[in-house]
């Protein structure tokens, strides 16, 4: 008996887990697959820093 109640509950189960490794798996590739540059704030520019070393 227990362990029919523990595949029916496995077989529930691996819907729902397949349903979230797609949504997972979707996710990364659009994120992989974005182009587009970060945003930066309008007018911040990169600047080296210069040590002066004695």
């Amino acid at each position: 008996m227990a362990t029919d109640a523990a595949i029916f509950v496995s077989k529930r189960l691996q819907r729902v887990v397949s349903a979230l490794l797609c949504l997972v798996a979707a996710h990364l590739v659009l994120a992989v697959a974005s182009c587009e540059p970060e945003q930066v704030a309008m007018g911040a520019t990169r600047v080296p820093l210069e040590f002066n070393q004695p």
